[in-house]
C-alpha cells in the first residue's frame, strides 16, 4: 500500500449510509434479470484520467499534485501502486490504460518500448496478487507532436510506421495481461483543411493499418475484441471516425465489419449531435456493440468535459439498449472521466467513482425493470404490426409495378397513426 489513500476504507454496499464513500445502489452480488450486477456492469477504472491527468484545461495548467507525477520508471511504478490501492478501495473488476499513462516516454522508440515492458511486468505482479483484470489496453497516438497530422492517416510514412510499431507493443502488452479487448482511439485521424489533404489516400491508409492490427491479433492468438472508439469534432475538425454510422461504413468498406466492434462514449455521442442511446442502438443493430465509456459532457460547454455520470434517466436509457442487445460480452463500463480541476483531495477521486457506479447501478435496475415490464417493447411491436401480416411481408419481395397495382386495386389511402411519444416517455418516467 502507498500512503496516498491513507484513511480511506474499502467501499461497501450500505443503502442507509450517510457518507459519500459508500455504495447505496451498487451491490455486486445483487441479481438483476438472472445475472450478478457486477457481471452486468463490468466496471473499469481508467488509468489516464484518474492517475495521469494533471488537472489542466485550455485556459490553465496543472492543479493536481500527485506524488507519482514524474518521468521515470520509479514514478511509473509508484503510479501503478497508487492505482491498485484505488482498485482495492473500489472493488471494481477491471481497469484499462493507454501506453503513455503507465510508462515514461523514452528518448527513442526502443527506450519507450523497454519502459512499457518493464511497467507491464510490475502491473502483472500486482494483478497476480489479486488485482482486477484488464478490460482493455490502447495506444496514445494523438498527444505527442509527432501525431499532429494523425497516426495511421499521417502524410509522413515514418509516422505511420512508428504508430504501427506502437500498437504492436500495446497489443502485445494487452495480450500478456489477459486483456479482454484492445481499443483503437483515433484522436487525430482526420483533417483540418482539404487544401492539403488527400482524403482517399488517408482513408485507404487507415483501412490498411486496421487490417494489419487484425492480422496481428490472429497471429498472436489474442482472443479479445478489437474496438474502435468513434470521436467527433475534437481535436480534428473532420474526423474519419465521427460516429457509429461513419465507422460502420468505414469498416464495411475495408472488409472489417466482422472483425471490429465499437467502444462508445456518451460524451462523444453528444458531440456528434446524437443521444447515447441512439449510438448504442445503431451499433447493436449492426452487430458492432462492444464496450462503453460512461462519462458525460457539460451541456453548456461545446467540448468534451469528461465528467462522471450523474443523470440516472440518461444512464437507464443507455443500459436499456445494452440489455436489449443481450448485454456485454467482452466489453464493460469504463469511466473515461476526470475530476474537476478544483477537486484536489484523494477522497474526491474515490467518491467520484463510487457515485458514478451507484448512478449506473440505479440505471441498470431501471432498464432491467422496463424490459421485464415490456410496455415499451409491446408498443414498438404494435407500431410495426402491419409488417407481420401477409400483405406487409409481401411488399418486401414485390416489384414496384405489383405494389402500384395493389394500391389501385385495393384503394389504399392510409391515414397517419400516432407515435405516442409523450405516453412512452411517461412510461420511462415510472422507472427513473
Amino acid at each position: 500500500m502507498t500512503s496516498y489513500f491513507d484513511g480511506i476504507a474499502p467501499i461497501s454496499f450500505d443503502p442507509d449510509a450517510t457518507t459519500d464513500l459508500a455504495y447505496r445502489h451498487y451491490d455486486p452480488d445483487e441479481m438483476v434479470d438472472g445475472k450478478r450486477m457486477e457481471d452486468h456492469l463490468r466496471f473499469a477504472v481508467a488509468w489516464w484520467h484518474s492517475f495521469a491527468w494533471e488537472g489542466g484545461d485550455p485556459f490553465g495548467g496543472r492543479t493536481f499534485d500527485r506524488p507519482w507525477f514524474g518521468d521515470d520508471i520509479a514514478a511509473a511504478k509508484a503510479k501503478a501502486d497508487a492505482a491498485f490501492d484505488l482498485f482495492a478501495i473500489l472493488g471494481q473488476p477491471f481497469f484499462c490504460f493507454h501506453d503513455v499513462d503507465i510508462r515514461p516516454e523514452g528518448a527513442s522508440f526502443a527506450e519507450s518500448s523497454d519502459n512499457l515492458a518493464r511497467i507491464i511486468d510490475h502491473i502483472g505482479e500486482k494483478m497476480a496478487n489479486g488485482g482486477p483484470r484488464l478490460l482493455w489496453g490502447t495506444a496514445n497516438l494523438f498527444s505527442h507532436r509527432r501525431f499532429m497530422s494523425g497516426a495511421a492517416t499521417n502524410p509522413d510514412p515514418d509516422v505511420f510506421a512508428y504508430s504501427a510499431a506502437t500498437v504492436k507493443d500495446c497489443l502485445d502488452a494487452t495480450h500478456r495481461l489477459g486483456g479482454e479487448n484492445y481499443v483503437l482511439w483515433g484522436g487525430r485521424e482526420g483533417y483540418e483543411t482539404l487544401l492539403n489533404t488527400d482524403l482517399r489516400l488517408e482513408m485507404d491508409h487507415m483501412g490498411r493499418f486496421l487490417n494489419a492490427v487484425v492480422e496481428y491479433k490472429h497471429k498472436i492468438g489474442f482472443k479479445g475484441t478489437i474496438l474502435i472508439e468513434p470521436k467527433p469534432q475534437e481535436p480534428t475538425k473532420h474526423q474519419y471516425d465521427y460516429d457509429v454510422a461513419t465507422v460502420a461504413g468505414f469498416l464495411q468498406r475495408y472488409g472489417l465489419e466482422k472483425e471490429v466492434k465499437l467502444n462508445l462514449e456518451q460524451g462523444h455521442a453528444i458531440l456528434a449531435g446524437h443521444s447515447f442511446e441512439h449510438e448504442l442502438a445503431l451499433a447493436a443493430s449492426l452487430d458492432m456493440l462492444g464496450s462503453i465509456d460512461m462519462n458525460r459532457n457539460d451541456y453548456q460547454s461545446g467540448w468534451d468535459t469528461d465528467q462522471f455520470p450523474n443523470n440516472v434517466p440518461e444512464v437507464a436509457l443507455a443500459y436499456y439498449e445494452i440489455l436489449k442487445a443481450g448485454g456485454f460480452t467482452t466489453g464493460g463500463t469504463n469511466f473515461d472521466a476526470k475530476l474537476r480541476r478544483q477537486s484536489l483531495e484523494p477522497a474526491d477521486l474515490v467518491a467520484a467513482h463510487a457515485g458514478a457506479m451507484d448512478v449506473c447501478a440505479r440505471g441498470l435496475k431501471a432498464a432491467a425493470a422496463m424490459l421485464k415490464d415490456g410496455a415499451l417493447e409491446d408498443a414498438r411491436r404494435e407500431r410495426y404490426a402491419g409488417w407481420e401480416t401477409e400483405a406487409g411481408k409481401g411488399l418486401l419481395s414485390a416489384s414496384i409495378e405489383d405494389i402500384h397495382a395493389r394500391v389501385l386495386r385495393e384503394g389504399i389511402n392510409p391515414e397517419p397513426v400516432s407515435g405516442r411519444q409523450e405516453r412512452l416517455e411517461n412510461i420511462v418516467n415510472r422507472y427513473v
